[in-house]
């Protein structure tokens, strides 16, 4: 990695790390936020993340409202179970209501 995607991966997982208990965010809104047009790079900074991180990865998901593991993965079991835990409820497609459960940019803390 070089030292300026490390210090963009920084910026992804400083906002992922401000996603408050009980709202989603999407791939595309972090990088619009980070300042990047590229959702794939949020995905490669989580997927740097050691298990047993406190940076709340579960939290962001694609922009069909959907967790991105395959749905028979361990991950998405992992996933699912943590952001139904927060209170975030799956319709019977498994998607996630963005308009009742995604995060507002306005809400981010300084």
């Amino acid at each position: 990695m070089n030292k300026l995607q490390g210090q963009l991966f920084r910026i992804i997982l400083d906002i992922v790390k401000q996603i408050p208990k009980g709202k989603v965010a999407t791939y595309g809104q972090i990088a619009t936020i980070a300042g990047t047009q590229n959702p794939r790079l949020v995905g490669f900074a989580l997927a740097t993340l050691k298990e047993g991180t406190e940076i709340p990865w579960f939290r962001v998901i694609n922009s069909k409202g959907k967790i991105s593991f395959p749905e028979q993965s361990d991950g998405f079991k992992i996933q699912y179970s943590l952001l139904k835990n927060e209170g975030i409820i799956f319709d019977n497609k498994n998607r996630i209501d963005l308009e009742q459960f995604g995060w507002k940019p306005s809400e981010i803390e300084d």
